[in-house]
């Protein structure tokens, strides 16, 4: 019925296998088209080609996603922040102890909510890794847990802690699936490794989870993630990204600086770069 009113001479433009195709439609009828990383633009183009395709990258509110204890530190170094989230550059001038007091303020409100809700004994002094996505196959989050063996044997001499959070569309029975997956898999780590996986995932629990872990943890497939921002989220309240260099993140990467990449070029990549990531927030932790 739709493709009735769709006329003859734009038809082959905007069908695709003969239905409507939203994407197309889309495509023909914009005078500016754009995706959402550098990247983004790059494989759009090469999945629609022939037409114009720029890039704009995609960000998140700032003065929303500033957890209360960096709001309070952006407020004494740098004041308008709020309206003016260019001038958090100016957060390079911070001296690192003040960033490390604030998120041992966040992070603590984290592992609060955690051990008060959920009967666990989170431990504030302890690496904590954070994952939190809307529970999709090609987001992955089981890959951390895809050796227990081996991060059982990481956490022996880099001791850990893992805080998992999201949700699946209610239509996507994989990724209800994939949710189920990772809460087996965080069962058998028997205790040698404190794990959650965080029920009733909500924007409060987002809001906790980037500011109170110590490194947020990304494993897209490659090039499937569009933009992701979560990493944002936490950059702003100082907590470091450790991703698959995809979407946003091959833009705001500098490695060891920003945060770490995962990558083909190391024989496991994962392992090894937690290892690295420990040993940076033992150092941190003696400031």
């Amino acid at each position: 019925m739709i493709g009735e009113m769709i006329p003859e001479n734009i038809r082959d433009e905007v069908f695709f296998e003969g239905n409507l195709n939203m994407t197309y439609l889309g495509l023909r009828f914009s005078r500016y088209i754009n995706g959402v990383a550098k990247k983004h633009g790059e494989v759009s183009r090469n999945m629609f080609p022939g037409y114009s395709i720029e890039s704009i990258t995609n960000g998140v509110h700032s003065g929303f996603w500033t957890s209360e204890p960096f709001r309070k530190l952006y407020d004494t170094y740098i004041p308008g922040w709020e309206s003016d989230p260019f001038s958090l550059r100016y957060a390079l001038g911070i001296r690192g102890n003040e960033f490390w007091k604030a998120h041992k303020e966040a992070k603590k409100i984290l592992i609060d909510y955690i051990n008060n809700n959920h009967s666990e004994s989170f431990d504030p002094h302890t690496f904590t890794i954070g994952f939190a996505r809307r529970a999709t196959a090609y987001k992955r989050g089981e890959l951390l847990l895809s050796d227990i063996s081996r991060l059982k044997l990481i956490a022996q001499k880099y001791p850990i802690q893992i805080v998992y959070g999201g949700k699946a569309h209610p239509k996507d029975t994989q990724g209800k699936e994939i949710i189920k997956k990772i809460i087996g898999d965080l069962s058998q780590l028997n205790g040698s490794i404190k794990a959650i996986y965080l029920e009733n995932y909500d924007i409060n629990l987002a809001k906790m989870m980037v500011s109170g872990v110590d490194v947020w943890l990304n494993t897209p497939l490659r090039p499937m993630e569009a933009s992701g921002t979560s990493g944002m989220k936490a950059a702003h309240n100082g907590v470091l990204h450790f991703s698959v260099l995809d979407g946003w993140w091959i833009e705001g990467h500098v490695e060891n600086a920003t945060g770490w990449s995962i990558g083909p070029t190391q024989t496991n990549p994962l392992s090894q770069s937690l290892m690295q990531i420990w040993k940076t927030f033992i150092q941190s932790s003696s400031m």
